[in-house]
């Protein structure tokens, strides 16, 4: 198994602005992923969940993103992308390296990179395995900027619908398999 604080201690120095929000931010959703898959009975590892959402945006501070600590050059949209090629080369378990390619939005299709003009490789980063899935999910409640509180359902399908209406329709498919009324 990937052993995720080995690799976030390589990239991200104690003390940093970056770093903190890091590790709440992927603390918040494997907490919630973790939530969900026990409550779902779901057939993925805790092991897992935890190593896959504490990696999801390790890409982070490769981007310009000075709100939250990250002096970068790249574009934000990247992150997942370069978050995998990073995990790659450290190589972490494939798995892994998939939940931070493919975890951006809701998923990002061939068509939205066309449509959008957005600056990554043609291709597909829609989350596939039920991990990729449950990442995604979680993810989207939890905001690296701001108070960092758990975002409540209607403030994440608004933010959904700000990409585009397909974004909000794989955000409700997202819902649909790992969403209850309480949420």
């Amino acid at each position: 198994m990937t052993d995720y604080q080995k690799i976030i201690d390589k990239y991200y120095l104690p003390g940093t602005r970056v770093r903190e929000i890091l590790l709440k931010h992927s603390r918040q959703v494997a907490d919630k992923a973790l939530s969900i898959a026990h409550s779902l009975h779901l057939e993925l590892s805790d092991d897992a969940i935890e190593a896959a959402a504490m990696l999801h945006d390790i890409g982070i501070y490769l981007t310009d993103a000075a709100g939250i600590g990250c002096h970068g050059t790249e574009p934000y949209i990247r992150h997942g992308i370069l978050g995998a090629a990073l995990l790659r080369n450290e190589g972490a378990d494939e798995e892994i390296a998939a939940v931070a390619e493919r975890h951006t939005g809701a998923g990002i299709t061939a068509d939205d990179i066309k449509q959008m003009s957005l600056p990554i490789p043609e291709g597909d980063y829609m989350p596939r395995t039920l991990l990729e899935r449950l990442i995604c999910y979680a993810d989207k409640f939890y905001s690296k900027s701001g108070d960092m509180k758990e975002k409540p359902l209607e403030k994440v399908r608004a933010s959904m619908l700000r990409h585009s209406q397909p974004t909000l329709e794989r955000f409700e498919a997202l819902h649909n398999e790992f969403g209850n009324e309480d949420q």
